[in-house]
């Protein structure tokens, strides 16, 4: 991968932004989405521009390291992993997500889609981007405690290795202004990739009030084949316990019982709600629900921005999810969610229907 384009990245936006006129606007406010959709992060909401140690850094770059920090966290990765993670950002693109870049590297890495890191769609998506560079993080062996630069270098395989050092100062500094809970330990010796990721799975429990429903008389599945498998599946796993980062047969948390249902419809949908909450298309209001979609909200842990809990609408105004560790998976009623659903995603269209 080439090295760092953030001097002449920056200087091209900055020429962008003064010959185009409205833009900032349209900056701030794309600054503001992207904290409002950022997923199951660790912090609060949309980011202003501040001073962060001995760097000014601006509302979109803030919200970018609070994006790639939540992830690292929420991952269960030690705070290592994050440092690493917004040293190669701030290296590649100054924390901003550009389209455009050396060859076809786009994004906050860099990521060339010709070289095996996603579409261009999807290496343009903060949170896949993220994901995206940490997986391919934790497979490096001792990632951990290699020497600083070594780790990014090895991800990355840039034309100037030199350049990721520096920042992991300034990272570091972004890192803790994020990070909300302790630090987690690192992987064991030895560790595998696959014993290393907990792909986001979500900590903390639901945060409306505890009413278990059961199905109505005459409750019937939805009619459209794909929703049906789903939403069938979903309600299969009533009763079963709640455990973090679990995604089925035998328990779940919230995130893996809606992946597993859908994967039981054929539609393969992210891990965690960090990733869920930007999965097919966002459904405007409640009352455009139809069975299958994911609804979101803050959850015990999150907050509206960054939303940690997630169910599945079943119909009927019904929905299923992954309570908490002491309630498991439980029918609860759409009414009781209703005032603090934040998003909505559809990640699958019915055949024939523009529902």
């Amino acid at each position: 991968m080439p090295g760092s384009r953030a001097t002449w990245a920056l200087a091209a936006a900055l020429v962008y932004l003064v010959g185009t006129p409205g833009l900032i606007l349209g900056v701030a406010l794309l600054a503001v989405v992207g904290a409002a959709t950022a997923g199951c992060g660790t912090g609060g909401g949309p980011v202003g521009g501040g001073q962060v140690g001995d760097h000014h850094w601006s509302g979109e770059q803030l919200t970018h390291a609070q994006t790639i920090t939540g992830i690292a966290e929420q991952r269960r990765l030690p705070q290592r992993a994050a440092v690493l993670a917004l040293s190669t950002a701030i290296v590649e693109s100054n924390l901003i997500n550009v389209p455009y870049g050396d060859r076809d590297s786009l994004g906050l890495f860099q990521q060339r889609p010709s070289q095996g890191w996603g579409s261009a769609e999807q290496v343009s998506d903060p949170t896949y981007a993220t994901n995206a560079f940490l997986d391919r993080l934790i497979a490096v062996q001792d990632w951990w405690r290699l020497p600083p630069g070594v780790a990014q270098q090895t991800v990355q395989s840039s034309a100037y290795p030199e350049r990721y050092a520096p920042q992991e100062g300034p990272a570091a500094e972004l890192m803790s202004r994020f990070w909300r809970g302790p630090d987690n330990p690192p992987p064991p010796t030895g560790a595998t990739p696959a014993e290393q990721i907990a792909l986001c799975g979500d900590e903390g429990g639901a945060s409306t009030p505890l009413d278990p429903q059961q199905l109505p008389p005459g409750y019937r599945l939805p009619e459209e084949p794909t929703r049906r498998a789903a939403v069938q599946y979903a309600l299969a796993q009533l009763g079963k316990p709640y455990v973090f980062g679990a995604k089925g047969p035998d328990a779940f948390d919230c995130s893996g019982l809606v992946q597993a249902a859908w994967a039981h419809a054929g539609v393969p949908i992210s891990a965690g709600t960090t990733s869920q909450v930007h999965d097919g298309r966002a459904v405007a209001a409640p009352g455009r629900l139809a069975p299958g979609d994911l609804v979101f909200i803050p959850g015990s842990l999150g907050s509206p921005a960054n939303p940690r809990h997630v169910g599945m609408y079943a119909g009927h105004g019904l929905i299923v999810n992954a309570y908490d560790e002491s309630t498991g998976v439980v029918l609860e009623q759409l009414d009781a969610w209703k005032p603090q659903i934040v998003a909505i995603r559809r990640v699958t269209e019915a055949r024939g229907a523009n529902t």
